[in-house]
This record gives C-alpha cells, sequence and structure tokens, in this order.
C-alpha cells in the first residue's frame, strides 16, 4: 500500500521557519516528481514546490519563491519542505503529492496533510 506520511508542520511566529517531511512508502518514486501543496480555509488548494527526484530540477510558486526550498533524500525516500521567513498568509494545511507526469499535473498519490499555523 503506497502512503505518503507528511509531518514537521505547527505553529510558528510570523518571520520563524519550520521544515515539512513527506515520508513515502509502499513504493520507490525514483522517476517522478514529487510535490507541496496547500490549503488554507475557503480557499482552493494550489502548488507550493515540485521536485523531479531523477536530476533534482525544481519549481516553485511566485509566493513562496525565495523563502521556500524542497529538497529530496532519495535513499530515506523522504521530501522536504524548508520553510523560512513564514507569513501568516502560508497559513494552511499542507499536503505532499506525487506524479508520474509532471510539476503540476497528474498527482495520483496524496498524503492526508499536516497544519502550519503562522501567527502574526
Amino acid at each position: 500500500q503506497v502512503q505518503l506520511v507528511e509531518s514537521g508542520g505547527g505553529l510558528v511566529q510570523a518571520g520563524g521557519s519550520l521544515r515539512l517531511s513527506c515520508a513515502a512508502s509502499g513504493r520507490t518514486f525514483s522517476n517522478y516528481v514529487m510535490g507541496w501543496f496547500r490549503q488554507a480555509p475557503g480557499k482552493e488548494r494550489e502548488f507550493v514546490a515540485a521536485i523531479r527526484r531523477s536530476g533534482g530540477s525544481t519549481s516553485y510558486a511566485a509566493s513562496v519563491k525565495g523563502r521556500f526550498i524542497i529538497s529530496t533524500d532519495n535513499a530515506k525516500n523522504t521530501v522536504y519542505l524548508q520553510m523560512n521567513s513564514l507569513k501568516p498568509e502560508d497559513t494552511a494545511l499542507y499536503h505532499c503529492a506525487a506524479s508520474a507526469v509532471g510539476f503540476i499535473s497528474g498527482y495520483n498519490y496524496w498524503g492526508q496533510g499536516t497544519q502550519v499555523t503562522v501567527s502574526s
């Protein structure tokens, strides 16, 4: 059974940092794109960042570029999202996902999410 399990969320003050982890099990995703998405209450889910596990190329949403860094530890089958200079508008439920297609579409494996709350 394929599982993506996120961790590392929490409550942080504006300007602070958090590192999210996404541990994959049940299969390897060596040729997949691993992405992070977020959804705030009353808003649609939005793309945050993604990394191609083979080669390491990345893509970021404009709203997080320069503040967030996505990385992968292929030996641990884990993807990370380092979030710096957090803002209250970063508050959301963060999900990781896996796509065999590309950075933006084709995500067919999803985790349950980890809550990030940034206080002002």
